[in-house]
């Protein structure tokens, strides 16, 4: 079967997940895979674009390197970047072939999603120096946390995912920080719980964990300005690019300025053209980076959200840079109903509209989820 196909009789989400099905396959088919030097990325956001500029940094460097990351916007093959471009198709159903062999029927029919992607882009990774994973929605229950890494880095942790980490942030940093194994590099953290909860874990857990800052120099600090200039980076990407090449420091590995070429990640504040940008962030912290990167312009913000996002706070922390709300239709039955979106907007004293066409003398900012930016590049790409 071809590996569309198979995949399209999984669903992508889940209201319950059982844990111990991911370590339980692996247990039994570990020895039958190669593993490469695998760098976790775990966090609430910023994982994307971190993992990216430091599997770009691996490439460039002569590595044979494979960025894992989730989900996609329009295409499978967005999840496993390999040497500088999306996996081809042929290499993938290959790979689906090979983990068929290696998996009895009934792991194969049992696996999530994620769960089956994730052991296929470590088939993929059999011949690669590098495996630069990014978690998908947690820590130590991720599907990505039961393999062995050299390194786990820890982007800004905040509130997400409530359902499946807890209801409170030391619940949630527990959760994300339990995934470290061995040695972390924490980035910049606007909440002081991962702090104390990454304290702890040092003293009872014998973990190296430092601090992103701890493994810069001057001469790095010089390196990500010219950097961050040269790709014209906003902040919190700068952030992310300071993260990634602690991560490089920590390996002993040298890099230079021209390492991170044609490393931005599509849908992280892309311009698709002038007066239109695109984000798949969809919590509280990335639209308090959206806003702060944007202001002080205003935007038509084109917008939709899962029913389980605090889509209130989120349309608070944006207000600042909103001209007004146009609501794009998605047919997914986890969004929030639009006669309650419609009324949050209206306590919120925002003006709202159905999304209908973009107009060349208004500016927009698209966001909301993947989902959000998938539906409206399918627009996009009609019109």
């Amino acid at each position: 079967m071809l590996l569309k196909n198979f995949l399209s009789l999984k669903p992508l989400y889940y209201d319950k997940i059982d844990y111990t099905r991911m370590p339980r396959v692996y247990a039994r088919v570990k020895n039958l895979m190669d593993i490469p030097k695998i760098i976790h990325i775990i966090g609430t956001n910023a994982k994307g674009t971190t993992g990216r500029f430091l599997a770009t940094a691996l490439y460039i460097m002569g590595f044979k390197t494979i960025h894992y990351s989730s989900p996609h916007i329009l295409e499978f093959n967005e999840r496993i970047w390999i040497d500088g471009g999306d996996i081809d198709d042929k290499t993938l159903q290959d790979a689906h072939i090979k983990l068929q062999n290696i998996l009895t029927p009934s792991e194969s029919d049992e696996l999530s999603y994620f769960e089956y992607t994730t052991l296929l882009c470590l088939v993929v990774s059999k011949e690669c120096d590098y495996l630069v994973m990014e978690a998908g929605l947690g820590g130590e229950h991720d599907a990505t946390a039961v393999f062995d890494k050299i390194l786990t880095l820890v982007t800004p942790i905040s509130f997400d995912h409530e359902v499946f980490l807890g209801s409170t942030l030391k619940a949630i940093a527990t959760t994300k920080l339990n995934a470290i194994q061995n040695n972390a590099i924490l980035a910049l953290q606007k909440e002081k719980e991962v702090y104390e909860i990454s304290d702890i874990l040092v003293k009872s857990k014998n973990l190296n964990i430092q601090k992103y800052d701890q493994l810069l120099s001057d001469n790095d600090k010089i390196k990500i300005k010219n950097i961050a200039s040269s790709l014209k980076l906003e902040q919190h990407l700068v952030e992310n690019l300071s993260l990634s090449i602690s991560a490089l420091n920590f390996l002993n590995l040298e890099y230079d300025e021209d390492s991170f070429v044609g490393s931005k990640l599509f849908g992280r504040l892309t311009h698709l053209q002038k007066n239109i940008i695109v984000d798949v962030g969809h919590n509280p912290l990335a639209a308090d980076a959206i806003r702060d990167a944007l202001k002080p312009d205003k935007f038509v913000l084109i917008y939709n959200s899962y029913k389980d996002k605090n889509y209130k706070k989120i349309l608070q922390i944006l207000k600042p840079i909103v001209k007004s709300v146009q609501i794009i239709d998605i047919d997914d039955e986890r969004l929030v109903s639009k006669a309650q979106l419609k009324k949050t907007l209206k306590d919120l004293e925002i003006q709202y509209s159905s999304f209908e066409k973009i107009v060349q003398d208004e500016k927009y900012l698209v966001f909301g989820s993947f989902s959000v930016v998938e539906e409206f590049m399918k627009i996009y790409k009609r019109a």
